[in-house]
């Protein structure tokens, strides 16, 4: 194949009860129709609230399976829970193995690689890190013996949480700290992929559109598909709205295409909290 197409979309947290929502998916869903990609990936926050129960996480996955072209999914914090962090309060909810099996039975899988253009694809579950869950040292081990077989091959990495804000040893503050890769997952994560060409890390969760260049990797941040954050709730660092990231992958090449499908609003977060009342 000379080139290959991805369509990303991120934290669409999909609900029955958030319309807002599900207009601004049923608006990506008919871009993706009429651009038909090679693939969606959804970079987690896939469903509103998927450790509360099953419900969100199903109706999220049959939306996406009414997509014309076949998806693959990284789970989210409002799909499985957080990840503790060194300097941040402990997380609500936590992530656990009985949520992450929850995903994977519902969505799918976590965690996977796939070879398309003279690349490889790796998409992994960043909520993991730093748990202590037995999957969290099954991921890495997996992820060593998939970087021993790349074969010279650029990388693409797809993940929930980004990297960093500015710099590999940004510090990790507590009022910002589950924004990223907690250390010293991300040192690993950094020392790991340093032994092959990483070209592009694509994350979402921070709801605002980025897209800046550290050595040689690409790192873009996906807006969410759903709704925004505004400034008196969260820092602003890049673009705050609602919109998707479309991708095309040559051999040794790639383009990045910053989008909003037609017919997306962005949906206030404060709309959302409206609607949830005691429940928020």
């Amino acid at each position: 194949m000379s080139e290959f197409r991805i369509t990303q979309i991120s934290d669409t947290h999909l609900g029955r009860r958030f319309l807002g929502l599900i207009a601004n998916f049923q608006a990506v869903s008919e871009h993706i129709d009429a651009s038909r990609p090679d693939l969606v990936i959804n970079t987690g926050d896939v469903s509103f609230d998927g450790p509360s129960g099953r419900d969100d996480v199903m109706f999220a996955k049959s939306l996406h399976a009414a997509l014309p072209v076949d998806c693959r999914y990284i789970p989210g914090n409002h799909d499985i829970g957080d990840n503790p962090t060194a300097t941040g309060p402990a997380p609500k909810p936590p992530v656990t193995e009985a949520h992450r099996q929850q995903f994977r039975d519902i969505i799918g899988e976590d965690h996977w690689s796939f070879d398309a253009a003279d690349w490889r694809f790796i998409g992994l579950n960043s909520l993991v890190m730093n748990s202590g869950l037995a999957f969290e040292a099954e991921q890495f081990d997996w992820l060593a013996s998939e970087i021993a077989g790349v074969k010279g091959r650029p990388v693409a990495l797809f993940i929930h949480k980004p990297l960093f804000l500015d710099l590999p040893d940004d510090p990790e503050l507590p009022e910002t700290s589950i924004r990223y890769v907690p250390q010293p997952a991300r040192q690993r994560l950094i020392e790991m992929f340093s032994r092959v060409d990483l070209r592009l890390i694509a994350s979402g969760h921070v709801h605002q559109r980025r897209d800046f260049t550290f050595r040689h990797a690409r790192h873009v941040w996906a807006p969410s598909t759903g709704f925004k954050i505004n400034d008196s709730r969260q820092d602003r660092i890049a673009i705050k709205e609602t919109g998707l990231v479309e991708y095309r992958f040559a051999s040794d090449s790639f383009e990045v295409r910053h989008v909003r499908a037609a017919g997306q609003v962005d949906v206030d977060i404060e709309e959302l909290f409206a609607q949830m009342g005691s429940e928020h």
